[in-house]
């Protein structure tokens, strides 16, 4: 009898903490559009834009809501007054629009484009009656600059006022909201002439939104819990991130590397005030064509099985995140470029492998001062190991 009674609550317990699901997308979908609304908020009524934004659970891991990758441009901003508002529109190509509305009246468009050093104009007529504004250039990054400041703040409202509303995440999850698309990154060169892609990301957990709800922080320190990133690519090839690339594109071949490997040349971001992101893809075998059986070069092994491979990739796992640590400790002290207080980052993709319980990902994280004073002495190995950060990815 007692066995049964306890045999009942644990079933009941397990029930009650399943997570329901149709809940969860539920309590997503409000929070897109949430969150989309207190973003056109923080700009002027006529000021509109697409804001399209998506929300994804991952168990593990958590809710990131991602924004337009460039949602801070283009955009239409209000310069005018009440009575006759001047709009420019900002299209992303380093082109301006300027135009005003007339009481009661619509609009001609007058576009300037720059051309090299040419510059063109055209008029474009609405189908109302209008005058056209004069048109001037207008600084595109400035403006970006302001209106990253502002969906920052709406952010950091939305996670602050409305982030408990997502009622079925656990506690050890979080929330982030970006404007990077899953696998979105840049490549260099790809520029052109247009303004400097921005970046932007906010996270906190979910039971930091629960102790600022109880009262246990303040609004300051709940603030200062939130992790924010909002910077700029900068797109000038700097020497010594460039040699830290070809290092470990050479150290992650199949050929030295003793666990994990890459097949794709690795890449970086640099942020402005924020530090640079390497961006690697790991794989731990290889598969056959034809017999579908794997191969796993950095130990070895050939004509595996999926049940064996996966549980030799369970194995290597704990050793390449040991690995990578002092990889990145060992080589990246070569960084000369970064101020102390900026930060050398690794955001590691790992190989596939469904049901083996290691991360998806790994985000391995160090300030630039430590790695200088590991390199000077003053900090030794273990050290300065403890002073890296590491995030991981949902479960596999």
């Amino acid at each position: 009898m007692l066995a049964a009674i306890i045999f009942s609550f644990t079933v009941q317990a397990i029930a009650q903490s399943k997570m329901d699901e149709g809940r969860m997308v539920r309590d997503i979908e409000v929070a897109e559009n949430i969150l989309s609304t207190l973003i056109k908020q923080q700009f002027e009524k006529r000021t509109f834009f697409p804001m399209e934004i998506r929300g994804e659970y991952r168990e593990g891991y958590g809710i990131t809501f991602r924004l337009p990758s460039e949602v801070n441009g283009p955009m239409i901003w209000n310069f005018g007054g009440p009575q006759a508002p001047e709009v420019t529109v900002l299209d992303g190509d380093s082109y301006s629009y300027s135009f005003s509305f007339p009481s009661g009246e619509q609009a001609e468009l007058e576009r300037v484009i720059s051309d090299d050093n040419r510059v063109k104009t055209e008029t474009v007529r609405g189908t109302g009656r209008a005058r056209v504004a004069s048109s001037r250039k207008v600084n595109v990054d400035s403006i970006r600059e302001v209106s990253a400041d502002k969906i920052v703040n709406a952010c950091k409202e939305f996670l602050a006022s409305y982030g408990d509303l997502i009622t079925q995440l656990p506690a050890n999850e979080k929330i982030v909201i970006t404007n990077r698309g899953e696998g979105d990154r840049l490549w260099y060169g790809a520029f052109m002439n247009t303004s400097k892609p921005a970046y932007m990301s906010l996270e906190v957990t979910r039971s930091d939104i629960t102790s600022f709800k109880q009262g246990k922080l303040s609004k300051e320190q709940f603030d200062k819990k939130i992790k924010v990133i909002n910077s700029v690519v900068e797109d000038e090839l700097q020497p010594d991130l460039e040699l830290l690339t070809s290092i470990f594109n050479r150290l992650y071949r199949s050929d030295l590397s003793k666990t994990f490997f890459t097949e794709e040349n690795i890449y970086y971001e640099r942020m402005k005030d924020y530090g640079v992101i390497y961006y690697m893809q790991v794989y731990s075998s290889n598969q056959g064509e034809f017999n579908r059986r794997y191969v796993m070069p950095t130990v070895g092994l050939e004509d595996l099985d999926q049940a064996t491979r996966d549980k030799k990739v369970k194995e290597l796992y704990p050793q390449f995140e040991k690995d990578i640590r002092e990889d990145i400790l060992e080589y990246g002290r070569t960084v000369k470029s970064l101020k102390p207080e900026e930060s050398l980052i690794f955001d590691i993709r790992l190989t596939r492998c469904e049901g083996c319980g290691i991360p998806s990902s790994l985000e391995i994280s160090v300030k630039a001062d430590v790695l200088k004073d590991y390199s000077s002495g003053k900090l030794g190995k273990e050290a300065a190991l403890n002073k890296f950060s590491i995030r991981k990815g949902a479960i596999q």
